[in-house]
Order: C-alpha cells, then structure tokens, then sequence
C-alpha cells in the first residue's frame, strides 16, 4: 500500500519529465520539419467564417491508447486528467504541449493564446479517427505558464472560446483563459500518508473546521487583500492546531469566476483557484497541514455548473455536459445547469476529477454539496417542471447510479479517505455500502440535528420544556446512518445571524448558552463540523467579503468560547468513549431524557471498554439544579471532567467535587450520584 500512495503522489506522465524551467514560455517560431498537412476541417463542411487553414504549426500526436478510448466511451476512464487537457512533454527531442480536448459536435478546433496572437487558423487540432469526439495535436515550443484557450467551429454555426474542462491552472478572475501547467510536486508528507487510515478511521475522532479561504482572514496592507495560500500555510495550520480540530475542510477551492458564489459555481474543475497562488502553492499548505497532523477536506460540487460563455456550458455548441431538456438540466435556485449523469464522458469527467484532488493534492476527503438535488428529479421544481424516471418515480437514477460509481471508485483507489455527503432527505442508506443497496458514502451530514437543535436552542429557557422532544428527537434515528453533526456556514448567512446571536437572554446567558450547545454537539454521537469563527463567538453574520473580526478576541466572553472549543476538542480526542461507538446505538444512552420539566438531560457515552463510560448532564435553563440525582453505569468515584460553566470559559464556576456512588436505585440503574448542574450548563463524569 505505501509503495502504491509513493507513486500515486508525484504527477509523472509516460513521456519524458519536464519542468517549467526547462520549456521555454515564450512563442517560437516552428521549424519546418513540424509542419504537417491539417486533417482538421474534414469532418464537415466549413462555413464562410470558418478560418482558412492549409498548413498548420501541429504534430500529429496522441497520449490515447485504444484502451483509453473504449475505456472513456463506456465512462469508465477515471484519470482523464493524465490524457485530455494541456501536457508539456518531449516529442521527437522538440519540448512542446500537448492538447486534447471533447468536442464531439464540432467541425473545427484550434488553440489559440498568447503565443499566436489568438489566431484561430494558426493552430488547428485534429480529430481522431474513433468517433470519439477528441481533438488532438501536439504544439511545438509552448510550455508551461501559456495562457490558451480553445476555439470552437461548430457544426450549429456557432463560434465559440472556451476554457479547457481539464486544464490544471486557470488565470486569475475575471480573466478567464486556461494555462498550461503541471501538478508536480516533491511531497514530504509521507508520514501523515502512512497512518491517514488511522486519522481516518470511522471509530476516531473527527473534529471538522469549516473554511471560507477568501474571508477566514485578510491582509494587514488592505482589507481588499486575500491571503496566499503559503501565507495560511503560516497562519491557519498552528491555528487550527492550536484549536485542536482534526480535519479542515474549505469550502470549494477549484475555479469559480464569481467569488460571492463562494466557490460552488465552478468553471475549472481541475484547477486550484489563482486568485490564492499556484497549484504548488496549494499543495504546500495542504502539506503543511499534514506535518501539524491535520486532514484536509475539500467541497466538491458535481451537482450543477454556472453557464459563463468560457465554461461548460454549451460547450462545443451542444448540450455536451448539461443534460439537453431543462427540466432535467437547468436548476433553478441557482439559475446553474445540471450535469448530464445518464453520459458516459460525463460520468468518466465526474469520476476524474474527484480522484484527481485525492491522487494529485493528496485531500484526505471529499464533502459532496447538494446531494439532495441529484437524487430527486422534482428538487425544487413544481408540478409539470420535472419529469419522472422510467418507472414514473421521482428518483434521479441517472445520479444515484453515478454517486454510487464515484464511491465505489474513490474507495477502491483511496480506500483511508471519507467522503461526506451533504443530504437532507430521508432518503435511505447515504452511508451504507453500495453492496447492500446504499449509495456508498462514508458519512453524511445530519441535517435534522442541526435544525432541531438550533430551533430548540432560540426558545426563551422557560418556554424549552414545551420543546423538549425537539433536544432528544435525533437520537431516534441517530444510528441509521454514518452521521457527521454540522454547524456550517449556511447557518449563519443570508439573515439567519450569527450562533452567538441566535441564543436568548442577556449577554451572560447568551454565551452560556453557546457553550452550552458546543457541550451537547461534541457529546452527542456522530462526528462534528463547525464554520470558522463559530469557536470564538463571531458576532456578525458571515460576510465572504470581510475577513473574520479577530478582534473580538480581546474580550472576556470570546476567550471563553474558544477555550471551550479547544477543551472540547481536547476531551473528544482523550475519551474514547466519545468516537470508538460513535455510529452504533451500543455507545449511547439515556439515563434522563423524561424531565422536560426542569430541561435537564443526562446521556452515556460508552467506548469499547466499559472504564472508559462517561455520564453527560445538561441543564438547559438559567436556574441552577443542585442535589440532582440520576442513575450510573457502574459503581466508583466518579470525577468532574468537563464542566462548561467553567470560570476559565466566563462561567459562573460551580463545580462538583469527586462523587462516590451510592447503591441507590436511579433511573433504573442499581447505582446513582448527586451532583450539581449549572445554569445553562453541561458537566462531564468519569470513573477515575
């Protein structure tokens, strides 16, 4: 397994291996001996505005196999990353690129850039003689750093400038050419690597930081100026360690023109987004995030792709990757297209790039957005605006066939990373193997949590005991799926406030409160995500435009929360009993979950090893509830270990001392305690 994950971690193609250093940028003008006749204009008739093309500056060359064709015919190609796209290589002792794109509707392609003046005659490709849609051709004399796009003749009429779909770096927004690049890197994150299979793993912990790259911080100079991703690299990795989360996820980081689309209306699947640095440059944080021991996931959006005139949309003057009828292939919240799933070049686009981010950037997991909208045909749409599957149901086949696909070839490839998908229906087996009728995915996030508890969470403390099955709902079907417990950035945008400011009460309260919500989230089975500035009580709404207002941490309350987080962290990693049984109803159980009346809950957490139990009381109103006695899951002296309404988090400080079990019958159990449960607090015991 090592010697496969070596390999797989360095961007070597067939041929000969260049560098940037070594193929000269600048255009050239061809030596004679690579012009060869142009086949290119043979496929039909060229119209009037056609460019006139006799001779042309390309080399008749492929990196397909017929292999590779049948191969991406039948979808079944997972690494078209390595064929189709921009590759320097040695052809015939001349350094030069190759390009290859899909283009199966139309009658003339050529690559135009800097190097020829954006001439659309100068560079022609040639079609390939399979049917298979490819252009192909091999450019002596341009290498890495050429911008290029392609010009496309179709057989509508149209005349089109497109991005390439494959194309490993773009220019940075709102400029909009592809660039020829490489995405080879010397990693030196073996170590993490070798044991990601732990840090991975369904029974440990997984602490999730969610990230917005643009807006977690900005520039000293100017609050206009993004941070590099070698400048977070300095400042985000010992932050993130420092909090103790486990994984990172960023919010889409692939190529988006329009940044309030906060990347998940994408153009360049393939490349790393200029607007933070090179691809290299992106590695080098994700790098440096391993050697601190954390993962790194990346939101990954197969679901829909905006329609900018550069993209895929209408690519090669067809439907070529949106599905042709809108009611299949038009979304209409986000006024974005829906990829076409029932074609196999689509399927085989889909697939390739997500094993790309796990082969090429090393990504430890994929976050799948909107999931939701893949599996039903009538997603957001009324009746009449959708059209049944082939057996008159709403179940998008086509979609749930390719997620299934794409899980199954991520887990064959990469089988110790997780992916997680971001579902809100009921919609059966998300997390379950693919062989048992699931859909394939290792998590998925648990959505009705998220409402339940926040709702319950905004009610005044003296009206919760009317909401009491709100607190205890989830844990009804909490064992059905693999779940992960998200407070994520759509929770705090668009008018719903920030966390802090959706808790009631006077300020005290508020915070506590807050405090109070983090205990019950990393207490309660399943894994945790929350969006950056959540651990330190960010009083705004998320504003992807601003940095986060870090100097809030100057005040007493904020410090609070964030030695909360880090305490929480620090107690979810320590205890095993809080991720060994994390996916199974074995590792939980009530003990208080009738006292709607005084809001209070009280739950175990139980590992593989019966020492390792904890006891979890929650009082979920302001009134302190002192002598609360409640059964426990063995007899022993049982300490303190996590108290919320701790001083050092600005709490109110009440404390319990160890407390000896008494052989009184509790709550069905043959043993019981008595201790004190603070305001609006959550305290944590252990047998010590």
């Amino acid at each position: 397994m090592a010697k496969k994950k070596e390999v797989a971690s360095k961007s070597v193609a067939p041929e000969k291996k260049v560098t940037s250093k070594k193929v000269a940028v600048k255009a050239e003008k061809p030596k004679k001996a690579s012009i060869v006749k142009s086949t290119a204009t043979k496929k039909s008739t060229p119209t009037e505005e056609t460019p006139k093309v006799t001779y042309t500056n390309v080399m008749v060359y492929s990196r397909f196999s017929d292999f590779d064709i049948s191969l991406f015919k039948a979808g079944k190609h997972f690494k078209l990353y390595e064929k189709l796209g921009s590759h320097v290589v040695e052809h015939y002792g001349v350094l030069g690129t190759y390009f290859a794109v899909w283009a199966p509707n139309a009658h003339y392609v050529s690559v135009i850039g800097n190097f020829n003046y954006w001439d659309k005659g100068s560079h022609p490709l040639f079609v390939r003689w399979d049917h298979s849609g490819i252009w192909e051709g091999f450019i002596p004399h341009v290498g890495n750093g050429e911008t290029y796009k392609y010009f496309i003749d179709a057989t509508t009429g149209e005349k089109l400038e497109k991005a390439d779909p494959y194309a490993l770096r773009s220019e940075e927004p709102p400029k909009t050419a592809s660039i020829v690049w490489d995405t080879w890197y010397e990693w030196k994150d073996s170590p993490w690597m070798q044991k990601r299979h732990e840090k991975n793993a369904l029974n440990k912990p997984m602490s999730v930081y969610e990230v917005h790259f643009g807006s977690w911080a900005r520039g000293l100079a100017s609050p206009d100026q993004f941070l590099s991703y070698r400048e977070m690299a300095d400042k985000m990795v010992p932050y993130v360690k420092e909090m103790g989360f486990t994984h990172v996820e960023f919010m889409p980081l692939m190529e988006h023109p329009f940044y309030p689309s906060w990347g998940y209306q994408i153009t360049g699947y393939f490349a790393a987004s200029s607007r933070y640095g090179t691809p290299q440059d992106l590695m080098y944080l994700i790098e440096q995030f391993h050697s601190s021991g954390i993962g790194v996931i990346m939101d990954w959006v197969p679901s829909h792709f905006p329609g900018d005139a550069h993209g895929l949309y209408h690519f090669d003057g067809s439907h070529l990757y949106e599905h042709a009828d809108e009611k299949k292939g038009f979304h209409p919240d986000w006024k974005s297209y829906i990829f076409n799933y029932g074609r196999n070049e689509v399927r085989a686009f889909l697939i390739s790039n997500a094993l790309f981010w796990l082969d090429r950037y090393h990504i430890d997991g994929l976050r799948v957005d909107a999931v939701a909208s893949m599996l039903y045909l009538d997603y957001s749409r009324k009746e009449g605006e959708w059209i049944p599957n082939e057996f008159g149901g709403r179940e998008n086949l086509e979609a749930i066939s390719l997620l299934k696909e794409f899980n199954e070839a991520v887990y064959a490839n990469f089988p110790d990373v997780q992916t997680i998908a971001e579902e809100s229906t009921s919609f059966s087996g998300v997390s379950h193997p693919t062989y048992t009728g699931g859909l394939g995915f290792g998590q998925k996030w648990m959505m009705g949590w998220m409402n339940d508890t926040l709702s319950y969470f905004k009610e005044d403390p003296i009206h919760r005991k009317y909401h009491h099955n709100k607190i205890t709902f989830s844990t009804i079907y909490a064992f059905t799926e693999n779940f992960m417990l998200p407070l994520s950035h759509d929770e705090v945008v668009h008018g719903k406030n920030s966390l802090i400011y959706k808790m009631p009460g006077d300020e005290w309260q508020q915070y506590a409160n807050l405090r109070l919500l983090y205990g019950y989230m990393w207490t309660h089975p399943g894994t945790k995500l929350l969006f950056m500035g959540g651990e330190f009580a960010q009083t705004k709404e998320w504003n992807p435009q601003h940095s986060l207002d870090w100097h809030l941490l100057e005040f007493a309350p904020h410090q609070g929360v964030k030695r909360t987080i880090m305490a929480l962290n620090k107690l979810y990693k320590e205890e095993p009993a809080l991720y060994e049984r994390s996916f199974n109803s074995n590792g939980f159980e009530w003990i208080v979950n009738d006292d709607a009346e005084n809001s209070v809950l009280v739950y175990a957490r139980k590992g593989l090893n019966p020492k390792d139990d904890l006891i979890i009381a929650l009082n979920l109103t302001p009134v302190p509830r002192t002598n609360y006695r409640f059964g426990v899951t063995r007899s022993g002296r049982w300490k303190e270990i996590f108290n919320s309404d701790a001083k050092e988090f600005w709490g109110s400080g009440i404390k319990n001392p160890d407390k000896q079990s008494e052989a009184k019958g509790s709550h069905w159990k043959a043993n019981s305690i008595e201790v004190n449960i603070p305001p609006l607090g959550m305290v944590v015991f252990k047998v010590v």
